[in-house]
């Protein structure tokens, strides 16, 4: 064959089209002593090749392996899979790189590699040229894994989907060509391709609510789209999707995997799949299944074409697509999984090994092997998938699974990794939101906080500690047992948690995202209605999935009908949405758990591509006002209320620590007692104090307080007197009880008219209309009518207390009793992104100048705002 000098694109491995109608092949192998280049055809379709192919005798007596080594370029005809596959013999290696310039090449066109070389499985070495392997850097991938013994690079058989060989045995010579998904050219050569884009949302980190979601899983039941679009990527770009988003008020979509998948071996064997999509078979193409069907069918191109469309609509809407992404292992599998890309081209220099055994793979992923990230070519690998996906699909940043198996050098876990740097200074990643989850499960594989500027981490110390305040202690404290988590931990995780991220100037409490739910492990929901996990359909004997959940049924194990159970729960579920939303830092909110969606008790659903994953959109069709909409409308109001406020745009830490490791005061935030006094060390200290209020200062909008009752009884909070405080939000609106304000100023009126509304809420029978005159008020109500009235008589007779009662001959209690739960103070409730709406500072209102109390219930989260000019007390 006639040289042909590669073309000026082909500086990094793939399938580069030329413009002489050919197309440059390179792909990296450091180790092999020969690779080829097989292109497949269809026997439909005469051969771009016929004039320059040697076509191989069909039964010769020469191994398949020597013929192709007689011929430059060589071709054979395989009748069981109707195609022609024309080899190309590569040059090289060349610095590791293997070349070949191709006569013709097309969009569309299929192929793979082959590569020969030694046999020595025990060193790590598993060359065999009868495995055809797919492209890493191919952009499209067509088929599907055919699990038997032609995909093993090892002499196995394969019985009801159970391998049975052993990986350092003899070499298989059966060929995996037929049996293996086909890389494909997609032509990317199209300057003009990202005209007329709507623009990128660039949405700052400080702005920024993350909302976690599987691209199938949220719209496969969802009833607003025909059948065809639901579980694509067609559906989630559909209008109403993006319009739920838009009205949930989420800004940033983080997707699960959306690169081609393959399911491990070990559970193709019991018929289950990798629903999940931690196990990617190509870096550069995307997952066909979650296409259309009329994109499988028109190939590659219209899959990959259907993702831009999803991601382009998407920012039209205001909304920014951010990637989970596993570069840490592939889903060969360990040394004795299948040979599909990375394992047949260069098994030596892709995987982790050990340095006194290199026939043994690293693991610190549970995934049977480790890429290597202290060989330059993987990180570039990386890399060039990375800026592909953000530059090429338009997306706006990435998650990066199990990220501290990235950033290891000769075992142990650095900071100044050169993937690290290679991500910081990138032109084009480096402008991205890049969040790492900070651990494996290797050696010192704990590192939340441990990464530095740019990168923001998964916070499992907040998930913990929160699920631990509001659940775990609650239900200990009941049993008369102490409580693990109180206002020292807490504090810290709501000022965002500097003690795990304030370690370098410039990085602020943005970098903690903080979650209590994500797909790994139990919904929200769940957290509320299961002591224990409940796997039993993954088919492992529910031994899969952790047993540390910090989770509580409340006395019923799963779906409760008790309304006082279901009430707790409710409570208990938004405390901890609450908790996320109120907290400095970037919130992120698991798809679901705005309305309630379970799983069942399946905390590991990684398996489960069916309705234990999918998001179930029924509660839509009630005519009634359900549980499930009620929370939606909470989690909307609250979202929108954090959107509102300036003190959650800011980047920086409120409470930030000096060069010489001491505490700095902070002038942004204040600490009270429910009696309106600072904390002492002692309380600090204290896990038993779990009432506190939480005052966010600014000297530009009104301040904002955060009201935590972490005991299970009404307490008297008495907020700083140098301003009114207004209730904008609470998490005893799930039933009504949100906080009374204990004043003459507000009245006795309305203080009475929300205690009737939680007595009628108690009552046992929806019919049986309790009211005011039937109730003995609350203690403190009592006192704020003795303060007026005289004496409280406590005995039930209607009279006596009804003459205590201020005179309501207007018949308007009934009115306001029924909209009690929803007080004008929510104003706010459909505020906009720039805060329109918001109660501004009046000098016309007279400042509070008594310490007027609030009654807040037991077990509630709540959020107040200044009104009125804060004033000088001296």
């Amino acid at each position: 064959m006639e040289k042909t000098s590669l073309h000026r694109y082909a500086t990094r491995p793939g399938m580069f089209l030329t413009d002489d109608g050919g197309a440059d092949a390179v792909v990296w192998s450091d180790t092999a002593d020969q690779v080829w280049l097989s292109v497949i055809e269809s026997l439909d379709q005469p051969s771009d090749f016929y004039n320059v192919a040697t076509e191989l005798p069909k039964n010769s007596t020469m191994p398949f392996h020597e013929q192709i080594r007689q011929f430059p370029i060589c071709s054979r005809i395989l009748e069981k899979q109707y195609c022609r596959e024309t080899l190309f013999r590569m040059e090289g290696p060349n610095y590791g790189m293997w070349y070949v310039h191709l006569p013709k090449a097309r969009n569309g066109m299929r192929y793979g590699y082959r590569a020969d070389g030694a046999w020595d499985p025990r060193r790590g070495v598993q060359f065999n040229p009868y495995k055809f392997l797919l492209d890493p850097y191919a952009k499209g991938i067509e088929g599907h894994v055919d699990i038997g013994p032609e995909i093993f690079p090892y002499e196995c058989t394969v019985t009801n989907g159970h391998v049975d060989g052993a990986y350092d045995g003899p070499m298989s010579h059966l060929d995996s060509l037929g049996h293996m998904p086909y890389s494909v050219v997609i032509d990317d050569r199209d300057i003009h391709k990202h005209e007329g884009d709507p623009v990128h949302p660039h949405v700052p980190w400080s702005k920024t609510v993350i909302y976690e979601l599987h691209v199938k899983g949220f719209t496969k039941n969802a009833p607003w789209m025909d059948e065809e679009l639901r579980g694509t990527y067609a559906g989630l770009a559909h209008p109403t999707t993006v319009a739920y988003l838009q009205n949930l008020g989420i800004t940033s979509v983080e997707l699960l995997p959306i690169f081609a998948k393959q399911t491990e071996i070990g559970l193709a064997e019991r018929g289950a799949v990798n629903y999940w999509g931690y196990s990617t078979l190509g870096y550069f193409a995307p997952e066909p299944s979650y296409a259309t069907k009329e994109a499988q069918r028109k190939g590659p191109a219209a899959v990959r074409q259907e993702v831009i469309d999803m991601v382009r609509a998407l920012h039209a809407g205001g909304i920014e697509v951010i990637l989970d992404v596993v570069y840490n292992h592939t889903c060969e599998g360990a040394l004795d999984g299948p040979s599909y890309s990375w394992r047949g081209l260069d098994a030596v220099s892709y995987y982790c090994r050990r340095g006194d055994n290199p026939g043994m793979l690293v693991d610190t992923t549970g995934c049977g092997n480790t890429l290597d990230f202290t060989n330059t070519r993987v990180i570039n690998y990386a890399v060039d998938s990375l800026r592909y996906w953000s530059k090429r699909i338009g997306v706006d940043g990435f998650r990066f699974d199990l990220g501290a198996s990235l950033a290891r050098l000769e075992g142990s876990f650095s900071r100044h990794h050169p993937f690290l740097y290679a991500l910081r200074s990138d032109l084009i990643l480096g402008n991205l939101k890049m969040i790492m989850e900070p651990w494996d499960i290797g050696e010192g594989g704990w590192r939340t906080g441990q990464f530095g500027v740019p990168f923001a981490e998964w916070n499992d110390r907040f998930r913990d500690s929160t699920r631990r305040f509001w659940l775990t202690d609650v239900d200990s404290l009941s049993r008369g047992h102490g409580s693990a988590i109180g206002m020292q931990e807490m504090a810290t995780r709501l000022c965002g948690s500097a003690d795990l991220f304030a370690t370098e100037p410039g990085r602020g409490a943005i970098a903690s995202i903080n979650f209590v739910s994500c797909h790994d492990g139990f919904t929200t929901t769940d957290l509320t209605r299961y002591a224990t996990k409940h796997n039993e359909a993954n088919g492992e004997d529910n031994r899969d999935g952790s047993g540390v959940n910090h989770s509580v049924n409340f006395g019923v194990e799963g779906p409760s009908t008790d309304p006082v159970i279901e009430t707790k729960r409710e409570r208990a579920a938004m405390n901890l949405l609450a908790t996320v939303l109120m907290s400095l830092g970037t919130p992120m909110l698991l798809a679901g758990d705005e309305f309630r969606n379970t799983q069942y008790g399946n905390n590991n659903a990684y398996c489960q591509d069916s309705n234990i994953g999918w998001l179930d959109w029924d509660w839509l069709f009630s005519a009634k006002r359900t549980p499930q909409l009620k929370r939606l409308e909470l989690t909307h109001d609250l979202i929108a209320l954090r959107k509102s406020m300036d003190q959650y745009h800011h980047e920086e830490f409120f409470t930030r620590l000096s060069m010489l490791g001491l505490p700095k005061p902070s002038s942004h935030v204040q600490w009270f007692l429910p009696d309106g006094t600072t904390p002492m060390e002692h309380d600090w200290f204290n896990n038993a104090q779990r009432s506190f209020t939480m005052r966010l200062v600014s000297d530009e909008v009104p301040d904002v307080a955060i009201v935590v009752n972490g005991v299970d009884e009404e307490t008297e909070f008495t907020l700083p007197a140098d301003c009114e405080w207004r209730m904008m939000w609470s998490s005893g609106e799930v039933d009504d009880t949100s906080p009374i304000h204990l004043s003459e100023h507000d009245g006795v009126d309305e203080a009475f008219d929300q205690y009737s509304a939680r007595a009628r809420k108690a009552s046992k029978e929806d019919n049986d209309i309790v009211t005011w005159t039937q109730t003995v008020p609350t203690e403190a109500i009592q006192r704020l009518v003795q303060q007026h009235n005289g004496p409280f008589d406590d005995d039930g007779d209607d009279e006596t207390n009804a003459a205590a009662m201020p005179d309501r001959s207007d018949g308007s209690i009934n009115e306001r009793v029924k909209d009690s739960g929803r007080q004008s103070q929510h104003a706010t409730a459909n505020a906009s992104n720039d805060g329109a709406n918001v109660p501004t500072v009046s000098d016309e209102q007279e400042p509070q100048r008594e310490n007027d109390p609030w009654l807040v219930t037991g077990l509630s989260i709540s959020l107040f705002q200044q009104i009125g000019a804060r004033a000088n007390l001296g």
